[in-house]
């Protein structure tokens, strides 16, 4: 099971304006869509009086995030995994625009099998020199998800969770009429940058192994050198509402696949 372990922050380096969009063709109408995300400085974690915040979300501190770098408009859906990896591992299927889930970290890394390795292969005569399709960072994430909101959720505090149900699907609204599930991807209202879903649906897969965090101040960090669990954000279909807190912070051992599950790609340097 997960390992359940549970903002008001800054940015600059935010233009204001609709941030641009790539496509990477998968196979014959399925598509891979990017969204620009652009270089900045946020502060990363929660602050000590946010509501509902665990203590692994402090201390916040200050994080650079020196390059602009592509992030998955949408979490990865079943249609790109299946286009990608010629089958679909799924528990809710019937719909290839649902979330792939039930994916572990080490399958989408693993070295020339796994779905990142063949995403770089299929993308090799489009991507740009030195980019890769890998996981993000924590920081990218969660740098991406508050897309530079100061507030607990990207779209507000929303202390009384009332609009939660405009951005996630979660716990308090994801039943299908006999239980609660995963839904298709790009249903709900998208953060400030155009990314949707970073919060609910599918709790994300990061590429950092799970810490604590240090108070001083960061440039592209990339988590601890050694430890057992990876990182997941976002919450998912079966988390509660403070779960979809842009500061939530999850973390399970890589080899574990279950359906709440799933992944967000990035397109930047190799790490």
């Amino acid at each position: 099971m997960l390992l359940l372990l549970g903002l008001a922050a800054g940015l600059s380096g935010c233009s204001g304006k609709t941030n641009s969009v790539q496509s990477f063709v998968l196979a014959e109408g399925v598509t891979l869509d990017m969204v620009e995300i652009p270089a900045g400085v946020f502060q990363m974690g929660s602050a000590m009086g946010e509501p509902e915040r665990s203590t692994d979300e402090g201390p916040q501190h200050q994080v650079t995030i020196s390059q602009a770098f592509l992030m998955g408009k949408y979490e990865v859906t079943q249609a790109q995994w299946q286009a990608v990896m010629g089958s679909n591992p799924s528990f809710f299927t019937g719909n290839l625009s649902l979330p792939v889930e039930t994916v572990s970290w080490d399958q989408i890394n693993q070295s020339g099998s796994g779905f990142l390795d063949k995403l770089n292969a299929i993308t090799a005569a489009h991507r740009p020199n030195g980019k890769v399709f890998r996981l993000p960072t924590e920081a990218q994430w969660e740098y991406a998800a508050r897309a530079g909101s100061r507030t607990r959720f990207y779209w507000g505090d929303d202390l009384s969770a009332l609009a939660i149900g405009n951005y996630a699907w979660y716990a308090g609204n994801s039943d299908t009429g006999s239980a609660r599930a995963s839904h298709p991807v790009g249903l709900k209202l998208p953060n400030a940058w155009g990314l949707y879903d970073m919060a609910g649906n599918v709790i994300e897969w990061c590429q950092d192994r799970y810490g604590i965090f240090e108070a001083a101040a960061q440039t592209d960090p990339t988590g601890p050198a050694t430890g057992a669990y990876k990182v997941l954000k976002g919450g998912g279909w079966d988390y509660d509402s403070y779960a979809s807190r842009s500061a939530y912070r999850d973390a399970i051992a890589p080899d574990s696949r279950v359906n709440i599950l799933g992944l967000r790609v990035v397109l930047a340097s190799a790490q």
